[in-house]
């Protein structure tokens, strides 16, 4: 009897035992889980400078981060899946130029804060340009080849390009490239004194390496926006420190500019690391 009950113990204790280390097991995964965060972003400068700052200042702080790079429809709707691979994407140009995206996912998606509030866009020149309005463009189409130099066809800005000539009567295309396409002839065009027009947005360093401005646009197309950071539904449950993070991260145009300099400077990871670095104590205070 005594050797039964003595049996009986053991398993007693072998099953508290199991149950506190599973119970501790299931603990340190979920604790493992929230420091775990998934960034989507664009190829536009602005939003690699806010993705690679918040891997910088995330991992300085004990998390792990991955950055995914997509075009934005794609980002939109991976975001707003159930099962999305994805946390959180900083650049959603929102209420208006990403309305329509907003539109198809917005249900299932969460708005956490604003990286930027005074986003622009709209058709930009070299300030040696001597036209001032986009009512003007059809006059002096000769000057430009009757081109306007895009970004990605997913883009907002892109989109109202095409609402912009449609409207206006412009006898002009819009040709479709990329972000790092379109400053590239941006800067062939400056270098050479040329005129050119290029579909732009504010925050964006072209604004403070050269000398710019838009052409005024009197029918209102081009609409003022916030760089709006958007999450999964689920994440400031699943990731509350995380999602705190997101929701204080703030950034003026000196500053951020200040951070586009770094990365260009340094690339990516090394520009934004030296960045926080030297603005650590602001960028720590967004944890809190």
């Amino acid at each position: 009897m005594m050797k039964l009950r003595n049996l009986g113990i053991l398993l007693v204790v072998v099953a508290l035992t199991v149950s506190v280390s599973s119970c501790n097991n299931s603990n340190k995964k979920e604790k493992s889980a929230a420091k775990k965060v998934s960034i989507f972003y664009p190829n536009w400068s602005e939003g690699i400078a806010f993705t690679y700052l918040a891997k910088a200042a995330l991992e300085a702080n004990g998390y792990e981060v991955e950055l995914t790079n997509l075009a934005p429809g794609m980002i939109y709707g991976e975001l707003s899946k159930e099962d999305s691979k994805g946390d959180v994407f900083m650049d959603a140009w929102l209420p208006n130029t990403h309305k329509e995206y907003w539109a198809d996912y917005g249900d299932n998606l969460v708005k956490l804060g604003e990286a930027f509030s005074d986003g622009t866009t709209g058709l930009v020149v070299p300030s040696y340009v001597t036209i001032n309005s986009i009512e003007e463009l059809n006059a002096n189409k000769d000057q430009f080849g009757g081109q306007i130099i895009g970004i990605g066809a997913g883009a907002g800005v892109h989109a109202n390009t095409l609402k912009a000539i449609d409207a206006y009567k412009l006898d002009f295309e819009q040709i479709t490239s990329s972000g790092p396409a379109m400053v590239a002839s941006l800067e062939k065009a400056i270098r050479d004194k040329e005129s050119i027009i290029v579909t732009g947005w504010k925050p964006h360093f072209i604004w403070n390496k050269y000398d710019l401005k838009y052409l005024e646009d009197p029918k209102g197309i081009y609409p003022i926006d916030a760089c709006t950071i958007i999450s999964r539904k689920g994440f400031e449950k699943d990731k509350p420190e995380a999602a705190t993070f997101f929701k204080n991260f703030k950034m003026g145009e000196a500053k951020l500019y200040e951070l586009v300099a770094a990365i260009q400077s340094k690339g990516e990871e090394a520009g934004a690391t030296e960045w926080y670095k030297a603005n650590k104590v602001l960028v720590d205070s967004w944890l809190k």
